[in-house]
């Protein structure tokens, strides 16, 4: 019986040029497994357990001021105002619009504390491995952001993503949608509250945090 443990206090994060929006980064659970006489079942749970304590760790491992987080995101180029934090440089190629590209990702919304709205990391087949989320770069169906932010990564490539309101969701049929719908009402209805809107908040209500890692990409 092989027995695995981890825990670590929640740290509060702060966004560059954001500095209302503060977030806890949710307390990872405890793992715990048994050590499988299947060598792919082995396998399977080990992948799993080790994207999760990467993530865990890229998430929680952040900053302590608005001055350090500033200093360590810079802006994509042509992108609208999109910062980037490479948080793993791969070593595959890099996409080019017309490519099919597969990435995972973590999507968090800066105007509900860091509430995280989706993960592909939920997604999972039948054998329980999760899905990534599949798209064609410069299709226009996926918001800007994402596709700014992908346009310039390499294959197994890792990058943390500030989206401003500009370069994320205009409307509710844009790519990604949250698959469980009291997520969705939930992210829909703070972007596009009416009434927040009105009073002149357009400027956060919509901002987005994504970490996302690029898995492969397949040429036309």
């Amino acid at each position: 019986m092989v027995i695995i443990r981890w825990c670590a206090p929640p740290p509060t994060l702060l966004l560059p040029h954001h500095p209302t929006a503060r977030f806890s980064c949710p307390k990872p659970p405890s793992v715990v497994y048994a050590k499988s006489s299947s060598p792919a079942s082995s396998s399977t749970t080990r992948r799993a357990l080790s994207l999760s304590l990467i993530f865990s760790s890229f998430t929680c491992s952040y900053y302590s001021s608005s001055e350090a987080a500033t200093s360590e995101f810079f802006e994509l180029q042509g992108s609208g105002g999109v910062k980037a934090l490479d948080l793993r440089t791969g070593s595959g190629e890099v996409p080019v619009d017309g490519d099919q590209v597969a990435v995972h990702y973590y999507g968090r919304l800066a105007a509900k504390q860091g509430w995280r709205f989706d993960s592909t990391y939920d997604h999972k087949d039948e054998t329980g491995e999760p899905i990534p989320f599949v798209f064609t770069l410069g299709s226009g169906k996926v918001i800007s952001g994402i596709e700014a932010a992908v346009r310039s990564m390499k294959v197994g490539s890792i990058r943390r993503v500030i989206i401003p309101p500009s370069q994320g969701y205009q409307n509710t049929s844009q790519e990604p949608i949250p698959p469980n719908f009291f997520d969705r009402q939930r992210l829909f209805t703070t972007i596009f509250n009416p009434t927040r809107l009105a009073n002149g908040e357009g400027s956060t209500l919509g901002t987005l945090i994504f970490d996302i890692e690029l898995v492969s990409l397949k040429h036309p």
